[in-house]
């Protein structure tokens, strides 16, 4: 916390002693080898959260009363989506310079802590979670594709299909659990009766990509990690590819999935999250049909 502050360590310490004797409760207690909020710091963290949003809510007004759209707009994103959100903020802030965004790119399971934490206005994932009040919004396709290095045997076939369980024998390897990519991938194994021999688990696409095209195994992915947004036809799918990698026609695949704009219903989302989220709908590269 101190680092993050750019303070010293015991400035924090004598920070958080005197907040805690002006509310005449412990914040914190000890939990194993660190620390955790008690009933309280919980109290407290959530009446700062509101507050926050409160504040965020009055510059937002104080800019519309000045004719401009300002404030803050905070949204995170699972690692896979880093390949097309830039694109889409990018336009948004050359035309309203006055926002302050801040955008995060973390795995799903730290993107579904900072919903439930309410850290950002609005997230970005394949797979929300089904056990949160959240208003969800699809704007993009996302296809999963299987993928393997460009000189596999199995890339020089001619059949348009090639069957799941010709892939028994092939090495696999996967995002981490919990990734979103993983769950649609496993989701649709089960059901096609296939089980996949796991060699390797990777932590971002960029990894898994480099692993593959050395000929380390086979595995599924976005198509949107490895193929231009703008260029994601039927047509030029194998030409636009990374050259060191293929995607196979694996019966079954793609694996069709969609990107989901997210936030919860028990907040409220800012002027500029509100725009942000009309400049979605109006410019994704390709809307849902």
């Amino acid at each position: 916390a101190a680092k993050a502050l750019h303070v010293t360590q015991p400035t924090v310490s004598i920070q958080l002693k005197e907040l805690a004797q002006t509310i005449g409760e412990p914040l914190f207690e000890p939990l194993g080898r660190g620390i955790s909020l008690t009933q309280a710091g919980e109290l407290l963290l959530e009446t700062i959260d509101e507050v926050a949003l409160c504040w965020q809510g009055f510059e937002a007004k104080l800019a519309q009363m000045h004719g401009l759209l300002g404030g803050r707009l905070k949204i995170a994103a699972v690692t896979t989506a880093e390949y097309f959100v830039p694109d889409l903020i990018g336009p948004f802030a050359h035309a309203h310079p006055g926002v302050d965004i801040e955008l995060a790119i973390e795995n799903r399971d730290r993107v579904v802590a900072r919903l439930q934490n309410g850290t950002d206005d609005i997230v970005v994932m394949m797979m929300p979670p089904k056990d949160m009040d959240l208003v969800q919004m699809p704007f993009l396709d996302n296809p999963l594709v299987v993928v393997a290095p460009s000189v596999h045997h199995l890339n020089q076939t001619r059949r348009r299909s090639i069957p799941l369980a010709r892939l028994a024998d092939e090495r696999w390897l996967m995002r981490e659990q919990g990734s979103g990519t993983r769950m649609a991938a496993e989701q649709h194994f089960s059901k096609a009766g296939f089980a996949p021999r796991i060699a390797m688990s990777l932590g971002s696409n960029e990894a898994l990509k480099h692993a593959v095209a050395a000929g380390l195994g086979l595995s599924v992915i976005s198509m949107l990690a490895i193929t231009s947004i703008a260029q994601n036809t039927k047509s030029n799918i194998k030409k636009d590819i990374d050259e060191p990698l293929c995607i196979l026609p694996i019966a079954g695949f793609p694996i069709q999935r969609v990107w989901y704009a997210c936030w919860r219903k028990d907040r409220a989302l800012s002027v500029a999250a509100k725009q942000f989220i009309n400049h979605l709908g109006q410019n994704a590269h390709k809307k849902i049909r």
